[in-house]
């Protein structure tokens, strides 16, 4: 078997940082309920390195940085068997920087998993660069584990939004398989926002009044859609609930995922440079979650 044709793999990218290491522990208890291999990678970016140092020095340099890569993926490698000894445990270590490694190796139906860094100053623009840039042309679901002194205890909850659209279908596709493995409840929010009245007279406040009452059909409406539209045979059984909300997007996901073990938003994507921007909604719920974010690229459903 190559490497095209091997199964579906849970890629965790490490870097000796402890978000890496959360994600590292988020995703061997993946790879244990999706009984799938663990792939650990880390990309040591040798050319941006080797770049800064004189020509004479750097063969000691690059050897210096292929030791430390290898003594980095023997350490995770054995926390992960630690952790999960029944789980196949690949590691792989590539001269390229962490997005473009984890992105080469990652295949439709793969799960990807990064740590976020804390996304204060500069940091925050690409939310942790590696986050930001998989997130945007994964060909797969990208898991953002935020760092944790400890692992939070499981709430067996997982929160998805849905607008309707199709990278909300995807994103309830995914959280709906997610809490099949996990034995979790699915809890979909949709949330809209009414403009303020120009003025506060009567009519003013009765137009509001009707406005809310519209939003809030139409929210119902998209609920009701997207989940006759996504459920099917396999996932009919589970436990469904949703929650709809007069709120900005990203506000109404940060409330409902506060005690959840996941929140699952889309991403529309725009390809090329300009998909290094992911949405607005994916991008607040990431800057700002203090549980795991699963972004759903769009093409992270497809098979083939």
């Amino acid at each position: 078997m190559n490497a095209q044709e091997r199964p579906p793999a849970v890629v965790v990218g490490v870097d000796g940082s402890p978000a890496a290491r959360a994600a590292l522990l988020w995703a061997v208890d993946e790879a244990d309920r999706r009984r799938e291999q663990l792939r650990i990678v880390h990309g040591m970016g040798l050319a941006s390195k080797l770049g800064v140092h004189p020509l004479p020095d750097r063969a000691a340099v690059e050897e210096d940085l292929v030791e430390g890569g290898r003594a980095l993926l023997a350490e995770s490698v054995d926390a992960a068997r630690r952790a999960r000894p029944e789980v196949e445990v690949v590691d792989v270590l590539a001269e390229d920087d962490a997005p473009a490694v984890l992105l080469d190796d990652a295949r439709h139906g793969d799960v990807i998993v990064v740590g976020s860094r804390g996304l204060g100053g500069i940091r925050a623009i690409m939310l942790g660069s590696v986050s930001a840039r998989t997130s945007s042309h994964a060909p797969c679901p990208v898991v953002v584990v935020p760092d944790a002194d400890r692992p939070r205890r499981r709430r067996g909850r997982i929160v998805v939004g849905v607008d309707g659209s199709d990278s909300s279908h995807r994103a309830l596709r995914f959280g709906l398989r997610e809490a099949l493995v996990s034995e979790s409840e699915v809890v979909v929010v949709n949330s809209w926002e009414v403009p303020l009245p120009a003025d506060v007279d009567s009519a003013a406040v009765d137009a509001q009044s009707v406005h809310e009452e519209v939003f809030d059909r139409q929210s119902e409406e998209v609920v009701a859609g997207v989940l006759a539209e996504v459920i099917d045979d396999s996932t009919e059984h589970l436990e469904i609930s949703a929650v709809r909300m007069q709120a900005n997007p990203v506000e109404a996901l940060l409330k409902a995922g506060e005690d959840a073990d996941l929140i699952v938003v889309g991403s529309r994507g725009r390809g090329g440079v300009r998909g290094l921007v992911m949405g607005s909604v994916s991008q607040g719920v990431l800057h700002h979650a203090r549980v795991p974010v699963a972004v759903l690229p769009p093409h992270s459903d497809e098979t083939e």
